[in-house]
């Protein structure tokens, strides 16, 4: 049955009959606003809206085992609005459709379909992948097994790497890749510290008597380096030295360190 003909049909039973009709058209003028919900320009308690305001759809509302009328400001989930000069109306979608614009153009549909040019399709077409969080037929980038819109991957391909919403075969430069997430991440190079002061000038004892020695100085590490990061340089230092000599009180000389 048409929405049209039903709301003439709830017209007619909200009627009254005889001489009492003036009567209660009177008291239905003056209790409208508390009756009638946002947007009806006519209403019963039993049926709800009859008529909507303009600009508003009607839709028949499932209330229990009984359908009532509301006037809404645009249309439930799953239907799509018709406007019309007299009356316009809410009308359900496709069965394939979980929204639409129209009764032949759905915006989204259901879990296990796709959308694809307005329609909803159990597949999509060859070069393009069936976009599970969208529900949609996307357009991929290269070696995308997976993406959220056309140029923005999620997933790759088992042999590609995955950097930025794309997928690669090698690693651009500055990065590296990673074999057990198979992304590419970047490059990480040695960092190491300033040189410390040179240490005491020590003799060795394969030097005998001889006053010259060595003394040494370092750096620590700050920062390893990756894989394919640059290694670090080398962390000490050592070079000869004098030993100098000097008398203490007594007279004798003895050995002192050179820095």
């Amino acid at each position: 049955m048409q929405i049209s003909s039903l709301i003439w049909i709830l017209h007619l039973m909200n009627i009254p009959d005889g001489q009492e009709s003036n009567i209660v058209r009177s008291k239905r003028s003056s209790s409208v606003n508390s009756i009638c919900q946002a947007g009806c320009a006519t209403c019963s308690a039993l049926n709800g809206c009859l008529s909507c305001k303009p600009r508003f759809f009607f839709y028949l509302e499932l209330d229990g085992m009984q359908q009532r009328g509301a006037c809404l400001s645009s249309c439930p989930r799953g239907h799509f609005g018709t406007r019309s000069p007299h009356i316009s109306t809410c009308t359900k979608c496709s069965a394939d459709c979980e929204s639409c614009f129209s009764e032949n153009f759905c915006t989204r549909c259901h879990p296990g379909n796709f959308l694809f040019r307005g329609k909803c399709e159990d597949s999509c077409p060859k070069g393009l992948t069936a976009n599970l969080a969208l529900r949609e037929c996307t357009e991929c980038p290269a070696g995308c097994e997976l993406c959220a819109r056309r140029n923005v991957c999620t997933r790759c391909r088992a042999d590609m790497y995955f950097l930025l919403g794309q997928c690669h075969h090698t690693c651009p430069k500055g990065f590296e890749p990673d074999l057990q997430l198979m992304q590419c991440i970047p490059e990480i190079h040695c960092e190491v510290d300033e040189w410390t002061s040179w240490g005491p000038c020590i003799r060795k004892w394969s030097m005998g008597a001889n006053r010259r020695g060595e003394e040494t100085r370092t750096r620590q590490v700050l920062r390893s380096p990756s894989v394919y990061g640059d290694p670090c340089p080398h962390v000490s230092e050592i070079r000869k030295c004098l030993i100098k000599k000097r008398q203490n009180e007594s007279g004798n000389e003895f050995e002192k360190d050179a820095s």
